[in-house]
C-alpha cells in the first residue's frame, strides 16, 4: 500500500505546481503519517546521509566547469576547429553540431547546459547556411543528449551516489557508447544532407587561418582528456578531477583567451550554486522517497515479480528499456535516477545485468526523453532560444534520436561496448 499512497501523493502534488523536490519530500511525509508514523524522526537522518557523500564535492565542481567554459569563448574556439575537421567529408556546421556536443558534453556535463550554450550559436548560423529551421532545432536537441553519457556526466554521478557503482568506471564507460552516438548521427547527417542538398559550398584551405584556428581551438579539445585521463589512469579522484578542470578552465578562459572577466566568474558562482542547490534538495527528498520504498520491501517485491514472469536477460533488456523510454517522456532525469534505480537495479542485478552496463543503459534511454514531448528539457530549452514549437523541433529531431535508440539496444545486446573499456584500465 505504501507504493500507492507514494506514487498518488507525488502525482497529485505535482500536478497542483508544487516544485517535484517538496513535492516529493511531501508525499513521504504523508505516507508515513498513514504508514508508519514512527518512521517520521528519521527524516533528518535520511536526508542528511543523501547530501553528505563525496560524490557531492564533485557534481557542484564540474557545473561550475560548465558555467565557466559557457563563459569563456572556448565554444567558439572549438566550432572554428571542428569546421576544419570535418572539411575532408565536405561537412558544414551540421557535423559541427554533432562533433561540438560531444567534446561540450564532455565539458558542461549536461545535455541542457549543452542545448543553451551551443543553441544559440550555431541554429542562426546554420540557418544562414541554408538549413532548414526544423532540421538545425532537431539536430541541436538530439545533439545535446550526448552531454548526459560522456564524461563528466553529472546523471552519472548521481547514479553512483545510489547504486554504490564506480564515478571512475561509468565515467570510462560511457567514452565507446558517446562516440557510438556521434558517428551514428554523423552518418545520418551526411545521408541526409546529400539527398536534400544540405552541403555547404567548398571553402579554400588556408594554411596561416588553419594554424591560427589549431592553436586556439585545441586548449579546448584538450580539456576532456585531462578529465578522463587523470580520473582513468588514477592520477586524481574524480572530485580531484573536477577541481583540475575548474583550475584549467579559468587559466584557459582568463589567461589565454582573455574572454573571462571576474564578473562573469561570480556569474558562473552564482549560477552553479543554484543548480546544485535544487538538486541536493530533490536528492534529499528522494533518499527519503527511496529509504521509505526499501523498508516496505517495494525493491524487492518489483523484482520477485519480474523474477516469477521467468523472462530471459535478453528480453527482460528488451522490457526494460521501453520502460524507461516511455517513463524518460514524463520523468526528468535526476528524479527518475534518484526514485527508479532503488526498484530497477535488484531486477537487473539478479538477471546478472553489471551495474556498469545497466547504468549506462539507464541514463542513455533517460537522455532519448530529453527529447521527447511532454516534458523534453531540452526541447523546452531549444523553443525558449528560436521559439519555435515543441512538436515540431521533436519533428526535426526524430531521425537522429533513432541513431540514439538503436545504439541504446546495441549497448544493451552487446555488453563489450559498456564494459570493454574499463577493463583495459582494470577497473
Amino acid at each position: 500500500m505504501v507504493m500507492l499512497y507514494l506514487m498518488i501523493g507525488l502525482i497529485g502534488i505535482t500536478l497542483i505546481g508544487m516544485p517535484l523536490a517538496y513535492a516529493i519530500g511531501m508525499s513521504s511525509i504523508l505516507a508515513m503519517l498513514i504508514e508508519s508514523p514512527s518512521f517520521l524522526s528519521m527524516i533528518p537522518q535520511r536526508i542528511w546521509s543523501g547530501t553528505f557523500d563525496y560524490v557531492m564535492v564533485c557534481m557542484p565542481l564540474f557545473m561550475l566547469m560548465g558555467e565557466l567554459a559557457n563563459k569563456s569563448g572556448i565554444t567558439d574556439n572549438m566550432m572554428d576547429l571542428l569546421l576544419y575537421i570535418v572539411k575532408p567529408i565536405k561537412g558544414g556546421l551540421a557535423e559541427v553540431n554533432v562533433l561540438d556536443s560531444l567534446v561540450f558534453g564532455g565539458i558542461s556535463g549536461s545535455s541542457v547546459a549543452d542545448v543553451a550554450a551551443t543553441g544559440s550559436v550555431m541554429i542562426p548560423a546554420m540557418e544562414k547556411q541554408g538549413y532548414p529551421p526544423e532540421f538545425a532545432a532537431g539536430l541541436t536537441v538530439a545533439t545535446s543528449t550526448m552531454g548526459i553519457i560522456v564524461p563528466p556526466s553529472i546523471p552519472l554521478i548521481m547514479f553512483s551516489m545510489i547504486s554504490g557503482a564506480s564515478i571512475s568506471t561509468l565515467f570510462v564507460a560511457g567514452i565507446i557508447p558517446g562516440v557510438l552516438v556521434a558517428l551514428t548521427q554523423l552518418v545520418m547527417v551526411y545521408a541526409i544532407s546529400k539527398v536534400k542538398g544540405y552541403h555547404p559550398q567548398p571553402i579554400p584551405f588556408n594554411m596561416q587561418h588553419f594554424l591560427r584556428t589549431l592553436a586556439k581551438g585545441l586548449p579546448t579539445l584538450v580539456m576532456p582528456m585531462v578529465i578522463i585521463l587523470s580520473i582513468s589512469l588514477g592520477i586524481a579522484t574524480p572530485s580531484e578531477s573536477a577541481a583540475i578542470a575548474v583550475l584549467y578552465v579559468l587559466i584557459l578562459g582568463g589567461l589565454i583567451y582573455r574572454k573571462l572577466s571576474f564578473k562573469d566568474i561570480c556569474s558562473a558562482l552564482r549560477r552553479t550554486l543554484m543548480s546544485s542547490s535544487s538538486i541536493v534538495i530533490i536528492i534529499g527528498f528522494s533518499m527519503v522517497f527511496s529509504w521509505l520504498m526499501t523498508m516496505h520491501q517495494v525493491p524487492q517485491t518489483v523484482a520477485s515479480w519480474f523474477v516469477a514472469m521467468n523472462l530471459s536477460k535478453n528480453v527482460l533488456l528488451f522490457v526494460l528499456i521501453i520502460i524507461i523510454l516511455i517513463l524518460g517522456c514524463f520523468l526528468d532525469v535526476s528524479p527518475a535516477i534518484l526514485m527508479l534505480t532503488p526498484i530497477l537495479l535488484p531486477i537487473t542485478q539478479q538477471a546478472g545485468i553489471s551495474d556498469v552496463q545497466f547504468g549506462l543503459i539507464f541514463i542513455s534511454g533517460l537522455a532519448i526523453g530529453l527529447a521527447t514531448p511532454p516534458v523534453g528539457m531540452c526541447l523546452n530549452a531549444c523553443s525558449k532560444i528560436n521559439r519555435m514549437p515543441i512538436l515540431k523541433i521533436a519533428k526535426g529531431a526524430l531521425p537522429f534520436i533513432a541513431c540514439n535508440v538503436i545504439v541504446l539496444f546495441m549497448m544493451a545486446y552487446i555488453p563489450a561496448i559498456t564494459e570493454w573499456l574499463p577493463t583495459i584500465f582494470s577497473y
